[in-house]
């Protein structure tokens, strides 16, 4: 999501580029021209880099530069950054690179990663250490890359400015220089800075259930003021990002990050008031039967095809051999088959269900929300023009 259009508009810019994988069919899907997952503009780019020479491979070759974009994702049981991809990917580029070469790391670290795992496996070579945190959402990735302001981490000011070059060749956005840590902290701490919000949104929300009081107009009501900006509620966080950079905050200051660890408590547990709310509404409806509730979205966001830590996903997970987990599913984003009952038709899927869960606006029912009239609605994004549904 990250490397690949790195990869690529360096090279549509005129940089020699060689992008690297290890995974076979990645590799072998990409020289063909096929793309690893859907963009606007991704394949333009594409093009326009094919034509200047870029290649892919399997084997990390030597280069002055050596760009690592792959994930750091939390640990199996949530505790802390799982770095063992980025330690791979190091080594592999060490066991190649010439003295002087710069390593620059697009991955999302926990503050002092650099020094604490990263500069112990370089030692006494002359290879210089560099962090540049992506900062795209998927959906606009191109355009964004274009756009976005960009921050560069060096310990040597010469190489943070030549690696500014690097990026400069695509990136219209204002670039900043650095030191390593400075930019490990700002991206963990703007991706918290989005969980605290989007926490408040959805504790507000709740509140307001509570006291029979519609969130959506105090929210419009508030936003009025010039200092307020109060974000929509939602049925959970998803992504690659705000669900999981600020546990790198909480994990290495676990009595200090207190407001961040509740932002974490009130996200994770949106998926659960979602299906609390169903099943008040089923209740109410005199529907019984969980198959006959339909989930819409199994992407973490609209228009997108990543279903990376989706809310639809986060609640199905937790609900493995009970009734809830009859649910039925639908994205018209979604090809292959990742949850037991899931539908690739719309009219289908809500032919076989009498209460619809709206988790995600993808502009499909945006366009066809006729299509829901006469079903029983619960509106988690509130973007449907459908009178009588429900919301959070």
């Amino acid at each position: 999501y990250v490397g690949l259009p790195t990869a690529l508009m360096l090279a549509a810019h005129g940089v020699p580029v060689v992008g690297t994988d290890r995974d076979p069919r990645v590799i072998e899907g990409l020289t063909r021209g096929q793309m690893t997952f859907r963009e606007p503009g991704l394949d333009a780019v594409y093009h326009a880099a094919a034509a200047r020479g870029i290649r892919f491979s399997m084997t990390c070759e030597r280069a002055d530069t050596y760009i690592i974009a792959v994930p750091t994702p939390l640990t199996e049981d949530g505790a802390r950054m799982d770095a063992g991809c980025l330690l791979s990917a190091v080594e592999q580029a060490l066991a190649v690179c010439p003295e002087g070469a710069a390593l620059v790391i697009e991955s999302t670290v926990a503050p002092g990663t650099m020094d604490r795992l990263l500069r112990p496996l370089i030692g006494q070579r002359h290879v210089h250490l560099v962090h540049a945190p992506e900062r795209v959402i998927p959906g606009n990735t191109v355009e964004e890359m274009r756009r976005n302001s960009r921050v560069i981490g060096a310990d040597d000011r010469a190489v943070g400015e030549r690696i500014a070059g690097l990026y400069a060749s695509f990136c219209q956005g204002r670039i900043e220089i650095t030191d390593l840590k400075t930019a490990e902290m700002t991206k963990v701490a703007e991706n918290t800075f989005r969980a605290v919000n989007i926490a408040f949104a959805n504790e507000l929300a709740k509140i307001c259930r509570r006291e029979q009081v519609d969130v959506y107009e105090v929210i419009r009501l508030c936003n009025a003021h010039p200092r307020v900006d109060i974000l929509q509620p939602g049925p959970g966080v998803g992504g690659h990002c705000v669900p999981v950079d600020p546990y790198f905050l909480t994990e290495a200051h676990p009595n200090l990050a207190e407001v961040t660890a509740a932002a974490l408590r009130v996200n994770g547990a949106m998926p659960d008031h979602v299906l609390g709310r169903s099943g008040e509404i089923m209740a109410e409806k005199g529907i019984a039967d969980y198959s006959r509730v339909g989930l819409y979205g199994l992407t973490y966001k609209e228009n997108v095809d990543d279903t990376r830590n989706a809310p639809a996903l986060q609640l199905l997970s937790r609900q493995r051999g009970r009734p809830a987990a009859a649910m039925k599913t639908y994205d018209p984003y979604v090809f292959a088959d990742l949850t037991p009952h899931q539908y690739h038709d719309l009219d289908a899927f809500l032919r076989d269900v009498d209460l619809a869960v709206i988790l995600i606006p993808h502009e499909q029912i945006l366009r066809q929300a006729q299509k829901l009239r006469g079903k029983t609605v619960l509106d988690c994004r509130r973007c449907l023009p459908l009178p009588g549904a429900y919301t959070l």
